[in-house]
């Protein structure tokens, strides 16, 4: 990041400066696509919201269907679109079904992992869901904010992730998508598909940040994440409506509300959610728990847990204590 301020010029410039920084950037855009494994074309963004937004809305399709576990910006993003509903954990394939036989091609909302519980969606690349959704000739859109970085991206036409959920700054994200063809330019930078000046600095720190963790760069292994899942499991329930990933959980205590709870796992030292991280500020209920059907008194007493690539063992270990302590 250092260096993209040393060496900043508008990389939409004409002149000497602006054609290094354009190199720079485009250096950059292969080093990211060549990092998450993606062969298909690269926009940067502001971040997942945005890249979320130009999904949704600039996608040359007749509809739009997001999933009722998606990411509050994925729903301002397509306030008017077809909810698709959850059934035992999992997006319902039957009103999938339903839903695109309306006729007319959509762009499909499911995204990978869910940020509140962790819960993984269409994981597998032959997954019904993924396969009815290409036979119908619609798009399916993967907001993998909470993936990337975990193992190899899922399948999907356009994909969403973002730099600081892999180590690297805020401010700076990407869409990836299988062609530019499958949206509609409005002029601006970004090859006419995104408004404002490039970030130059933040996708040189992004670039950085994942080829120097990459896939394998955690401070702590899968198999010391699971041990702290099973050992949470002692002491509470884990909100585990289906496949599960390793570093995202929601927890439900036996007996105090999740408010007490972020007050006294704050003055311990832990800092905790209830809901997504945009939202859990309101402290309301969860809008994706009841969508994964979890009863009101227990979604009232859940936390989310999440673990960065930088959480070490030691701190797995202590969060583990303290949770104990409260039980």
């Amino acid at each position: 990041m250092e260096e993209g301020f040393r060496l900043w010029a508008n990389p939409s410039s004409p002149h000497a400066e602006g054609r290094k920084a354009r190199a720079l950037l485009e250096d950059a855009r292969e080093r990211i696509k060549a990092a998450l494994g993606w062969d298909g074309e690269l926009i940067f963004t502001s971040g997942a919201s945005e890249a979320l937004w130009i999904a949704l809305n600039r996608t040359m399709v007749e509809r739009r269907i997001v999933s009722a576990i998606e990411h509050d910006a994925v729903l301002r993003g397509a306030p008017d679109a077809a909810i698709l509903p959850v059934v035992d954990g999992r997006i319902d394939t039957d009103a999938l079904a339903s839903l695109l036989q309306l006729g007319g091609t959509a762009v499909v909302a499911v995204q990978s992992i869910n940020s509140e519980t962790g819960t993984w969606q269409f994981p597998l690349i032959n997954d019904p869901g993924v396969q009815m959704t290409r036979s119908a000739g619609s798009l399916l859109l993967r907001d993998c904010s909470q993936s990337a970085g975990e193992g190899r991206l899922p399948d999907g036409d356009l994909l969403v992730v973002s730099a600081h959920k892999m180590g690297g700054p805020i401010g700076i994200g990407a869409l990836l998508l299988k062609d530019y063809a499958l949206l509609e330019p409005d002029g601006g930078h970004e090859r006419g598909y995104r408004q404002g000046t490039e970030n130059l600095p933040g996708a040189l720190a992004m670039a950085a940040a994942l080829e120097a963790g990459g896939y394998g760069g955690w401070a702590t292994s899968l198999e010391q994440r699971l041990d702290f899942r099973n050992a949470l499991h002692c002491h509470s329930s884990i909100i585990e409506p289906a496949t599960q990933c390793a570093h995202i959980f929601a927890i439900a205590h036996p007996a105090m509300s999740a408010r007490a709870l972020l007050i006294r796992l704050d003055a311990m030292g832990f800092a905790v959610s209830a809901g997504s991280a945009c939202s859990s500020g309101t402290l309301k209920k969860s809008r994706v728990l009841e969508a994964f059907g979890v009863p009101d008194d227990v979604a009232a007493r859940t936390i989310r847990v999440s673990l960065g690539w930088n959480t070490t063992p030691d701190e797995l270990e202590a969060f583990v204590e303290a949770w104990a302590s409260l039980c």
